[in-house]
């Protein structure tokens, strides 16, 4: 029996980044379970083979070419959204990108480049999807932060900028648009294994390390975030706003002493 309390059944849920990786699980997570899913994508090729496949699932899937650093992008694809669909019940801002190097390395190029798709284009987004909420009268929006919102990594001095900015921003919206029946959020994946990451942490180096400092002895994989984004976008969380929930395996909680 399904429970009213968790369901996300009809909603109208605009996803960025949604054509992999934790974009395309959650996605897949919300269309399993009866929500109409627009997932939007920079790349045309990649999105529409994600969108067909969740759709030869029988799922309600549509994709929209989207590249969040531009705004006139931003504009089209809330207006053809809301053309299709009549309405955005939940955002779930993903779309994010990453170029490890030093600090002292870092072009503007870089910089720009990180931080418009990373925090310009998620504030964008959700400034032009909460204008649509707030003339409803209500909606939820859901962004993904990172540990580096926690504490910033070795370098990824912008990405870690940008994803401290996202937990503000998160806690400012809230606070501004809480009177206006807006809620939103923010989930905090730990170390996820994706296709981005896999090389990264197919060093044995690193997987000891990434083991041996998450409590729970593993490293996540983009599954792990879909329970929490539901519970976010459900009337469950109906008294919950201006929160950013660690999902981590406990990687935040504390340290791990070489020392027994």
């Amino acid at each position: 029996m399904s429970d009213p309390l968790f369901s996300v059944n009809d909603q109208v849920v605009l996803v960025s980044g949604g054509s992999r990786g934790i974009g395309e699980a959650i996605a897949r997570g919300f269309a399993e379970r009866g929500a109409t899913v627009i997932i939007t994508g920079r790349d045309q090729n990649t999105l529409e083979e994600t969108a067909k496949n969740l759709r030869g699932d029988k799922f309600k899937v549509e994709a929209i070419t989207c590249d969040v650093s531009d705004s006139e992008s931003i504009t089209r694809t809330v207006e053809e959204t809301l053309r299709r669909a009549g309405r955005i019940d939940t955002l779930i801002n993903v779309a994010g990108v990453n170029r490890r190097k030093p600090a002292l390395e870092v072009t503007e190029e870089d910089y720009d480049f990180i931080l418009d798709i990373n925090l310009k284009g998620a504030f964008l987004l959700s400034q032009r999807v909460g204008a649509a909420m707030i003339e409803r009268g209500q909606g939820c929006q859901i962004n993904i932060a990172s540990l580096n919102t926690d504490r910033p990594l070795n370098n990824v001095l912008p990405y870690a900028m940008s994803k401290s900015a996202m937990g503000q921003m998160t806690r400012a919206l809230a606070t501004e648009w809480g009177p206006k029946g807006i809620r939103v959020n923010a989930l905090a994946p730990g170390f996820i294994l994706t296709d981005l990451t896999k090389k990264l942490w197919s060093d044995p180096k690193m997987q000891e390390w990434g083991h041996r400092n998450t409590p729970l002895g593993r490293l996540g994989t983009p599954s792990d975030m879909v329970g929490t984004a539901l519970f976010l976008a459900t009337p469950a969380a109906s008294f919950m706003t201006g929160q950013i929930l660690y999902v981590d395996g406990g990687f935040t909680s504390g340290w791990a002493w070489p020392i027994s």
